[in-house]
């Protein structure tokens, strides 16, 4: 039986492109967002800056592509979340708000981008934050409004401050104290018991109903 060929033009471009976006990932990790230079992604990579433009046409479509492929809300979609939506969303939240928590801590990059996108207004996040509300309103509206009625908004709010308390906490123990509200964070017992919080948030909303 002939040897199955694995080289080839298309395999090396997915290899090379990976290569990249990789780089892209070692420098936010390493010199955050101001490295983040065509001469200096190539160099990491090991490759020459005209394979950035060839095989993703500009830099910022290179950034923009590895953002997409590190934020978490982004990728989350109906199909990738497996769990009985028939209890209008409920384990769905805590499952996808439990996951960012543990996501964001795990993610070293995803947090310098999370605080590239604090400090600068840039289009290419701009762009991956509307994909995330527009993610975030598929979910909302298919499940969960239908759920809460005319209380839709009151959940939306809550689920608002579970989200960004999910970034912040994980954000503030990544680059500062390890200790917030007394709850060491940097412990398994503090996060916990951010956990168990997180919860009990989501069953109350949802009794509460």
């Amino acid at each position: 039986m002939p040897r199955k060929v694995v080289q080839g033009p298309i395999r090396d471009k997915e290899k090379t492109k990976q290569k990249l976006l990789a780089a892209v990932g070692k420098i936010l990790r390493t010199k955050g967002y101001s490295g983040l230079k065509v001469s200096k992604i190539a160099a990491v990579a090991g490759f020459d800056k005209k394979l950035i433009y060839e095989y993703f046409g500009s830099t910022e479509k290179l950034i923009d592509e590895y953002i997409r492929s590190q934020d978490y809300w982004s990728k989350m979609n109906q199909d990738n979340i497996h769990v009985d939506f028939s209890d209008g969303g409920k384990e769905l939240s805590k499952v996808a708000i439990l996951n960012q928590f543990e996501h964001i801590k795990k993610n070293k990059e995803l947090q310098k981008i999370i605080l590239w996108g604090l400090s600068e207004s840039k289009p290419i996040l701009k762009k991956v934050a509307d994909e995330r509300e527009e993610m975030g309103e598929m979910l909302f509206t298919n499940i969960v409004d239908p759920h809460f009625k005319d209380k839709a908004t009151r959940y939306r709010a809550i689920a608002a401050l579970l989200v960004s308390g999910a970034y912040y906490l994980n954000l503030y123990t990544a680059h500062n104290a390890s200790v917030f509200c007394g709850i060491d964070l940097k412990s398994d017992e503090g996060r916990k018991e951010i956990e168990k919080a997180i919860t009990e948030i989501i069953d109350f909303a949802y009794e509460e109903r």
